[in-house]
């Protein structure tokens, strides 16, 4: 992040809305944006059996229907479309407040990448089940846990980001778990990344959800922690070493128990809590070296990263100057 401030033009801006069967809000949702000035609205669509891509081309969106299927290929594909360099996106479901918007991005103007809306901020009391936000607090814990940064809500849909750190990111996560990812690949390539308050307000009544609390949260669960792989293989690969040595240790303590006890030998046990302490320690060893390439691979990309934004700061100064040395040279062939 940089100390110099950018002006950031409603005609910067691109209002993304991935939808499906929203055809009760996104009418809605499309005229605030357009009230606030913000014309360039993108709604793709994953398939809507409703009205949803008729209402949105009607109030003056550009409608795409997505080629695959789920919300993060619909992301993917439609900033590949954006030629614009900010994105600010949400669902199409009315439950985040298109005057956010001036909070949203003016981080980016500061110089930040990522912006996430923290809707637990300013939260309707009937906005979010006590299941949900059960759910939700645990996976943010997880998050913060796992992953070393407190983004206090990964899970809201209210993103604002550059289009250039948006293209670093090696996003492949075609459901919903694309706000996860997206969490976790901002804090694995350095991108600028932070948290304000928005409002969250409950979902219409003729408006329905597509999640489903207790498998959808088992799945962001699972996520966090097969992501941890690339971005934290210390504990990713150090808790499959520290299970198998406890689960060979609680086998062994069970057959030395059986031997002290009745005198009864289990050789066939003894080999299988060998060879998982074995495996434990190996997995262990590998989580450590792993670590080590993480951090010098962040430390070398650092270090390009720096040096290209020093060549790019210099390259208008130089250019200028071979301008002047070239109008110099044309002045002089013309005095002659």
């Amino acid at each position: 992040m940089t100390d110099e401030r950018r002006e950031i033009s409603a005609e910067d801006v691109c209002i993304l809305i991935p939808t499906l069967d929203e055809a009760a809000t996104i009418g809605d949702v499309v005229d605030d944006f357009q009230e606030l000035g913000y014309t360039n609205v993108v709604v793709i669509d994953g398939g809507s059996t409703d009205d949803t891509r008729k209402i949105a081309h009607e109030h003056g969106a550009q409608v795409l229907t997505q080629s695959g299927e789920g919300k993060g290929q619909a992301v993917r594909e439609a900033v590949s479309y954006i030629d614009v360099p900010y994105v600010l996106m949400l669902d199409g479901d009315g439950t985040y407040d298109p005057t956010d918007a001036e909070t949203m991005l003016e981080p980016l103007a500061r110089g930040y990448e990522h912006v996430i809306g923290n809707r637990f901020a300013d939260m309707d009391d009937d906005a979010m089940k006590a299941l949900n936000g059960v759910g939700n607090r645990l996976i943010n814990r997880s998050f913060r846990f796992i992953h070393g940064a407190d983004y206090e809500d990964i899970l809201s849909g209210y993103r604002a980001f550059t289009v250039d750190s948006f293209n670093r990111l090696s996003l492949d996560s075609d459901g919903f778990t694309i706000e996860t990812e997206l969490a976790v690949e901002c804090v694995k390539h350095g991108v600028e990344t932070t948290v304000v308050p928005v409002s969250y307000s409950a979902r219409p009544e003729e408006s329905e959800t597509n999640l489903h609390p207790i498998k959808d949260g088992g799945t962001i669960i699972l996520a966090l922690y097969s992501l941890a792989k690339t971005n934290n293989p210390l504990f990713y690969f150090g808790s499959l070493g520290v299970g198998g040595i406890a689960a060979g240790g609680a086998i062994a303590t069970y057959v030395l128990w059986r031997w002290l006890q009745y005198g009864v030998g289990h050789e066939i046990l003894a080999l299988v809590s060998a060879a998982a302490i074995l495996l434990g320690v190996q997995l262990l060893m590998f989580g450590v070296l792993s670590d080590m390439l993480v951090t010098l691979h962040r430390e070398q990309r650092r270090r390009l990263e720096q040096i290209t934004r020093n060549a790019r700061d210099q390259r208008p100064a130089n250019e200028s100057d071979r301008a002047f040395e070239y109008e110099d040279e044309g002045s002089e062939q013309r005095d002659e």
